[in-house]
């Protein structure tokens, strides 16, 4: 019987070991366009909080120049930034944001991306031709998908028609496009001073960002004006949803992000104005980072011990690491180690006792997880 119950006991902290390391990291990336077409620019990447800021990829190598949008392709773990100066699309690790390749070139000043339903990322324009590009997930140029150019464009969405609709920053419009990428009408050509980014509601409404309007817009499935949905926000743009249907939306008056309730209501600043020398937000991704079965339990173990309050760090070349992060029970980020010391240690004296898991990151972006009970005497 005993033995019964120690099979059990094991088995069930496998199992929690196992389904729990697949709790994901939340972690929010921003675009700053810095001073938009000069330096500095930066992609930050803050806590599910909105705090703890850290430059995620920067301007230093050359790689972005007044970077526009972010699209992570999580099945290769990479991350696509469009920069407007330099006319390109590139690739980065999505863990520690280096530079691997450019994916695109030749774009007019590449704004907006988004992957459509048929699995192809859509590329809007600041110039050239301002017609709409689109690629397969590998970088392969597959066509321009709009027969008609729209200036400045730096919106874009799809109905439940699948009609695509991108927004002109210059022509103070939303244009309509059918599935075949034909042009149709502009659907909207009023109430607007300088539109950004866009997106439909689950009744068809379509929100726009008004930069320089001071607010957020709702017009209904026709094109028509119903009013304000968000005042008080100035040169706004960038915006991504919680599960619970909050809004985070740029503020680049104010340097900073704020949190919106989905009826519109203002529920707090975010991400505090100059936050990790946060200047011009102009693209928000909410991302949820799992950590993969394969990740659950490191092949050689990577502390010592593996039970108790004092763990060490085994590991004999620590320059290869980015970071080391130590995650509860719930998949939660419940701290982050200094690498700096000459003896890495987690001194969980102050944790509450249970299961942890700590997870080394390398500069290549290779991970290992080992699991760690927490007991006190």
């Amino acid at each position: 019987m005993k033995i019964t119950k120690l099979l059990c006991v094991l088995f069930l902290i496998t199992f929690i070991g196992i389904t729990t390391a697949q709790e994901p990291e939340v972690a929010i990336y921003v675009s700053d366009a810095g001073n938009f077409n000069n330096p500095p620019w930066q992609i930050l990447k803050f806590d599910q909080n909105g705090e703890n800021p850290e430059v995620f990829i920067d301007d230093d190598d050359g790689h972005i120049a007044w970077p526009q949008d972010i699209v992570f392709l999580d099945d290769d773990n990479t991350v696509l930034i469009s920069s407007l100066n330099s006319g390109l699309i590139t690739r980065h690790n999505a863990t520690t944001g280096v530079f691997i390749e450019n994916f695109a070139s030749d774009i007019g000043g590449p704004t907006r991306m988004k992957i459509g339903s048929d699995n192809l990322l859509y590329v809007l324009q600041w110039q050239g031709n301002g017609n709409v590009f689109r690629y397969e997930l590998d970088g392969t140029f597959v066509d321009e998908f709009t027969d008609t150019g729209v200036p400045q464009s730096i919106g874009i969405d799809w109905d439940t028609d699948g009609n695509l609709y991108v927004a002109s920053f210059s022509g103070d419009s939303v244009e309509k496009f059918d599935s075949n990428g034909v042009f149709i009408e502009t659907f909207i050509d009023s109430n607007l001073v300088g539109p950004t980014n866009i997106w439909f509601e689950d009744n068809g409404d379509l929100i726009v960002i008004d930069y320089n309007g001071g607010s957020v817009k709702r017009f209904d499935s026709d094109g028509n004006f119903l009013g304000v949905f968000i005042d008080g926000i100035s040169f706004a743009e960038g915006f991504d949803f919680f599960p619970n249907g909050d809004i985070l939306i740029g503020d680049g008056n104010n340097s900073a992000v704020n949190r919106y309730s989905s009826n519109g209501t203002f529920i707090e600043v975010f991400i505090e104005s100059n936050a990790g020398d946060l200047l011009t937000p102009n693209a928000i991704v909410r991302r949820e980072i799992p950590l993969s079965i394969e990740d659950a339990f490191a092949s050689n173990s990577i502390v010592t011990p593996t039970i108790g309050t004092l763990f060490t760090v085994d590991i004999e070349d620590t320059s290869k690491l980015d970071s080391i992060k130590i995650y509860n029970v719930l998949g939660q980020l419940t701290t982050t180690l200094d690498l700096n010391n000459t003896s890495i240690q987690w001194n969980a004296q102050e944790y509450a006792e249970g299961i942890y898991f700590m997870k080394t990151i390398g500069i290549d972006g290779s991970q290992q997880t080992q699991k760690v009970i927490v007991k006190k005497e």
